[in-house]
């Protein structure tokens, strides 16, 4: 599987990265956001060094989807299988509403 990752937002300021590996998805804090101090991006991702792992998607990014018809009308928009979690995070969430934003990191191949 070829990584694929995100770099998180939150009210326009560079929070950590989003990553989808072999292992599962995890979310890690950058330190420059943890040295000056800034909010968690999320209630239920509290500020901290070590990594949100889970073998299964991190309920936060999964919030940040559409559900329903919703979630069907950006599938078929993006071209994005709608069970394809990651890559529809990548996609729909580079212009989100609210405090939280993503853009797509590239792979170097």
């Amino acid at each position: 599987m070829i990584d694929r990752k995100g770099k998180v937002y939150f009210r326009n300021i560079f929070a950590g990265i989003v990553l989808q590996d072999e292992d599962g998805f995890s979310f890690t804090y950058d330190f420059n956001y943890l040295k000056e101090k800034n909010p968690p991006i999320s209630l239920t991702l509290p500020l901290r060094k070590e990594a949100y792992s889970n073998n299964h998607f991190l309920p936060f990014f999964d919030g940040l989807l559409p559900e329903g018809d919703l979630l069907k009308k950006a599938s078929h928009s993006w071209k994005v299988p709608d069970r394809d979690l990651m890559k529809l995070l990548l996609s729909v969430c580079k212009d989100s509403i609210g405090a939280v934003h993503i853009e797509r990191i590239e792979s170097e191949a």
